[in-house]
């Protein structure tokens, strides 16, 4: 518990600014790694560590040969301290030869152990809060980021992109630290032996290197398209899910499963071609080291057989050469692997790095209590930078007004009431609430006292007591019954198995229109804001779920200011104040009676929705 507390401390810091500033990602990640300097620093330690006792793993041998199988005793620095300390007996030599054998294998077993659980921990946690600090930006980012971002693959990023930047940092980038420190350590022996003999067995690697490099810049393009492929795949998945019941309606299984046929097989040659390109890497990689293994017997076997080199000195290059190739050509063929942790480092990047178009600013202070009042001062908005979805809208809502907003499809309503939560930020003019530009205050103060009921009734897979209480958690059950029962729920709740306890399915499917729409106006009810914005509500309805859902409104909106966008213009005759848009501009204003006498666009709506009938009706 102490611990993901801990994580949660460390996840508020990181993104505490993100809504005031675009963010960097190496200084997000820095912030990540921060934290777990201990274990890192500790894994390295005891990496350094275990890489000494590698090297030393070789030496017994070389001593048992040189200072018990050959007559005349050899020269080099190690054998004259082998002997200096433990004297000439053969016997001695050897059994503290054994006994050195078991030591380092044991020693260097606890710093293996110690090494992978530092390194393990870390990058777990490192993980945790990437993950955390992406899907918290991601939750940040303006709706305009959404609306042309696919579900599916952000989903991927989130998962499988920081899946491989954690297998990276957890073996990759792990194995890479051991190699380079057992190549330099093996270097700095071999060279304290016979600086000659080493420059020959390093003669391939520049070879071995050039040609790493050729391929992993290869395998990193290959290794993105094979990403980006997977992340439509996912995002076709996740659509054709989230839109099963139209396929069904349809009958377009059939459809749908060759569309993903195509991206399936796209998938799969890229793939291949991907994999094609590593498996040329593996066997070039293994002829360089074998001619280079070659080279160094050929010429180290005449040096023997010249005198000029210990039979224990060639046995102990040949076996740091085996064991420097090997941390070689791990590193030549670990492109794989970094490839993808750094196309998944890239995708990340683009997330952390994209610019919040609606963020707090610098001295964004917290709402007071509202009273009500919304001013539009000469507003434009526009999403794309062409056609505005809003030109020059003005008008006043007074404290406690039910104010409707009508007008044929695609006249600008929504965008009007997206601006006074702040889902969007207008491109120019003002939006003012009770005199205070609303981009002066934090945009979570702000819709803290914003209730919104939108057109599409969306609930959680969870059960109706915690969606009712989504927006005020701490709510008690008494106060959930409540709003319940003044949003016309609670009967059909308590009738279900479970009750208030009885989970609904995912987005809400298992309930009927009307009562999701009353468990949406009761999570409104809840929150007791002073502001109310209504998107359609009783879109879709039937008669008496209409019914229902309109005495729960005017409880809703009693006392509150409250706007009401409405396509059925009989729900508006009651409202203070009617606002008739059409392309992106307000037309018209007045009361439904002052409307209909005007004769304008409203009157045309109604007539049109209500033909045969009187338009005083």
């Amino acid at each position: 518990m102490c611990q993901n507390q801990d994580s949660l401390t460390r996840i508020a810091t990181l993104t505490a600014h993100q809504n005031q500033a675009k963010p960097t990602t190496l200084g997000t990640i820095r912030g990540i790694l921060r934290p777990h300097a201990g274990s890192l620093v500790g894994s390295f330690l005891f990496s350094i560590l275990g890489t000494a006792f590698d090297l030393l793993g070789p030496m017994p041998l070389k001593v048992v040969l040189d200072s018990v199988f050959r007559s005349r005793a050899p020269q080099d620095w190690l054998s004259r301290l082998i002997l200096t300390h433990l004297g000439t007996d053969r016997q001695v030599i050897v059994l503290s030869a054994a006994l050195a054998v078991l030591l380092i294998a044991i020693l260097g077993a606890v710093c293996s152990y110690f090494e992978k659980f530092y390194m393990t921990t870390a990058s777990q946690w490192v993980t945790h809060d990437l993950r955390a600090a992406v899907y918290s930006r991601i939750q940040r980012l303006a709706l305009s980021f959404h609306d042309n971002a696919r579900t599916g693959d952000l989903m991927t990023r989130i998962t499988s992109d920081i899946d491989s930047i954690q297998s990276f940092i957890t073996s990759g980038l792990l194995d890479a630290l051991l190699d380079v420190l057992l190549i330099i350590g093996m270097l700095a022996m071999m060279f304290s032996f016979s600086w000659r003999f080493t420059l020959v067995a390093l003669s391939v690697t520049p070879l071995m290197v050039f040609i790493a490099a050729r391929y992993t810049r290869r395998i990193k393009i290959s290794a993105r398209q094979v990403r980006q492929k997977q992340g439509e795949i996912a995002s076709r998945i996740q659509e054709t899910f989230s839109s099963i019941r139209v396929v069904k309606a349809f009958a377009r299984e059939e459809f749908e499963e060759q569309k993903l046929e195509v991206d399936a097989m796209e998938s799969i040659n890229l793939a291949l071609r991907a994999r094609q390109i590593k498996s040329r890497l593996t066997p070039v990689i293994d002829v360089i080291v074998a001619c280079g293994q070659g080279i160094v017997l050929l010429y180290g076997a005449r040096l023997v057989m010249a005198d000029q080199l210990a039979p224990g000195s060639l046995v102990l290059f040949l076996s740091y050469l085996n064991k420097m190739y090997k941390p070689m050509q791990d590193l030549s063929k670990m492109s794989d692997q970094y490839s993808k942790a750094a196309i998944g480092y890239e995708r990340i990047r683009e997330v952390l790095e994209t610019d919040a178009t609606v963020k707090d600013a610098p001295n964004a202070k917290d709402a007071p209590p509202f009273r009500g009042e919304i001013e539009f001062d000469h507003v434009t908005l526009s999403y794309n930078g062409d056609s505005p979805a809003l030109a020059d809208v003005s008008c006043r809502i007074h404290p406690g007004q039910v104010t409707a907003i009508v007008g044929p499809t695609g006249a600008g309503k929504t965008s009007l009431i997206s601006l006074i939560p702040r889902f969007y930020d207008a491109t120019s003019g003002t939006v003012r609430i009770d005199g205070h530009d609303v981009r002066d205050f934090t945009q979570k103060s702000l819709r803290d006292q914003i209730s919104l009921v939108s057109q599409e009734s969306v609930l959680f897979r969870a059960s109706i007591r915690e969606n009712i209480a989504y927006g005020l958690p701490e709510a008690h059950f008494d106060q959930i019954v409540r709003a319940a029962q003044m949003a016309n729920a609670h009967e059909f709740i308590v009738k279900m198995p479970q009750g208030y306890d009885s989970v609904v399915g995912e987005r809400g499917v298992t309930l009927s229109g009307g009562q999701r729409q009353r468990i949406a106006i009761a999570r409104a009810v809840i929150r007791n804001t002073p502001l109310l914005v209504l998107d359609e509500p009783s879109s879709g309805l039937d008669s008496a779920s209409e019914k229902l859902v309109f005495e729960a409104m005017d409880r809703l909106m009693e006392g509150k200011t409250s706007i009401v966008i409405a396509h059925r213009l009989s729900t508006v005759r009651r409202a203070d104040v009617i606002l008739v848009m059409r392309e992106g501009r307000i037309v018209e204003t007045g009361t439904h009676e002052e409307l209909l006498r005007f004769g304008g666009l409203y009157a045309e709506l109604y007539r049109l929705q209500f033909a045969g009938t009187s338009l005083s009706a």
